[in-house]
């Protein structure tokens, strides 16, 4: 009997010992926990970044919420940071013709992507990590980013952006069914990832329903229109979802969960951005003198 019952009391306790392993998410971690989830992270806060939209007849609203909110889940695993909670306040007035889509005015976009950056640092942050999922965000969040040198800040943004890796991208081509010119927006990659991370969400006997064709119905060489996306794209998909698989949907996740986990380790060892913006703001504090 004494053997039966050390191993329930060791079952027991390792259950214990699971429950009590300090969450990554924001949302989860009780209050007094906080200053050990600053520790453990090296003060580095994970902002997932997506957006409410249409993507496909097939896939969730969320898909770029969704799979931000994964991908991070699944880093912090390995290299604990902790995790904001949703954030989808971005760029999207493209998509305001499709149900679903909730875009803000752009001065509201601005002002509480700022001053959820100030909160995260009130409470102890001096680095945060954007990971965006968005395909309109990228040049909204940089120029935001650049905009942070207008004034004095006690913490540093980093936008994560995944670099070239030629193995990886011979694989993908190998295993990539659809048009790549056009896989864009809830397409193969796209769909493909979402029935890997999400697949209780995907309705793929809808993926076929509505043309992800490119419409072409705009041709201006060398002039850029913010209708460009409705005039080639008026359904707000891009590419052929139908041809999507979650074996493929494994191998794009698997990867770009572990490039980013090497850049979280890199961001939560970096000492040189904060000093150096520090030094700059000093400067042109001196020069204002």
């Amino acid at each position: 009997m004494k053997p039966c019952l050390l191993l329930f009391f060791a079952i027991l306790l390792s259950g214990f010992a699971r429950a009590q392993q300090l969450p990554a998410r924001w949302d989860e971690l009780v209050a007094s926990d906080f200053p050990q989830a600053l520790e453990k992270s090296a003060k580095t806060c994970i902002l997932p970044f997506g957006i409410l939209e249409k993507h496909g007849p097939h896939s969730p609203l969320g898909t770029d919420l969704i799979h931000v909110r994964e991908w991070a889940a699944h880093a912090v695993k390995s290299e604990y940071a902790v995790v904001f909670p949703d954030y989808f306040y971005g760029q999207i007035n493209e998509a305001r013709h499709q149900p679903g889509t909730f875009a803000l005015p752009s001065k509201v976009i601005w002002d509480l992507l700022e001053a959820t950056c100030d909160e995260i640092a009130r409470n102890g942050f001096e680095k945060i990590v954007i990971l965006n999922g968005h395909g309109g965000n990228p040049e909204f969040i940089q120029f935001f980013m650049q905009s942070l040198l207008n004034k004095r800040h006690n913490y540093a943004v980093y936008f994560y952006t995944p670099g070239n890796d030629e193995e990886f991208n011979k694989q993908y081509a190998k295993m990539h069914k659809s048009d790549p010119r056009n896989d864009m927006h809830a397409g193969e990659n796209e769909t493909s990832t979402l029935l890997y991370y999400r697949p209780d969400l995907m309705r793929m006997d809808r993926a076929a329903s509505e043309s992800g064709a490119n419409q072409h119905r705009l041709s201006l060489q060398n002039v850029y229109t913010p209708i460009w996306w409705y005039a080639g794209f008026p359904n707000h998909y891009a590419g052929e979802g139908a041809k999507a698989t979650p074996e493929f949907g494994k191998f794009i996740a698997e990867h770009e969960i572990a490039t980013f986990i090497k850049a979280l380790k890199v961001i939560k060892a970096d000492t040189a951005t904060l000093k150096l913006q520090n030094e700059f703001f000093d400067r042109v504090d001196k020069l204002n003198k």
